[in-house]
């Protein structure tokens, strides 16, 4: 990573969107190169716990990627696998994510927020957030939580001036 760009990777999670209609993981991708970001990788898995963490663990040893970003499969019916698929790979959680991910959902949705388990979390020294699939909720997820921490002009602190020490003992 140099001093401004972050790698970052788009996974969208789905059995039902594909390249021409997966308009959460087209958004997540021009917003983070428009922030001024690098597009280290996109790609589309189905909801299945096994390529999900095929997807994040390869990521996650690229050292050109630097965080992952996942869109989908947050939700609470039988395919929303994604928080079990990620959660058991997370070496650090990200505990404030949750919460403020939330907050922010709230002004825009309401109580509806209840039904995302939305997480994020450090896996091999790389950032991993997990998002749901709405268009909305990826619009606010990096617009006012993730996008402003990936900002080195963030105050009084941001995910990028720690990423270097990610990986001290």
């Amino acid at each position: 990573m140099d001093d401004q760009r972050v790698g970052i990777a788009v996974l969208t999670i789905s059995d039902t969107r594909d390249a021409e209609s997966d308009s959460s993981g087209a958004y997540l991708a021009r917003a983070a190169e428009a922030d001024g970001h690098r597009l280290a990788g996109k790609a589309i898995v189905p909801d299945d716990i096994d390529s999900i963490r095929a997807a994040v663990r390869r990521w996650a040893a690229d050292p050109e990627v630097d965080v992952i970003i996942s869109t989908g499969g947050t939700g609470l019916t039988g395919r929303d696998v994604t928080p079990e698929a990620v959660q058991p790979m997370f070496d650090k959680v990200i505990d404030g994510f949750a919460p403020v991910w939330h907050r922010v959902s709230y002004d825009g949705i309401g109580l509806s927020t209840l039904q995302s388990r939305a997480c994020a979390g450090i896996i091999d020294h790389t950032f991993v957030f997990c998002l749901p699939g709405s268009n909305g909720a990826v619009r606010d997820g990096w617009t006012k939580v993730i996008g402003p921490q990936l900002d080195r002009s963030t105050r009084p602190c941001n995910f990028v001036e720690i990423m270097p020490r990610l990986s001290e003992q």
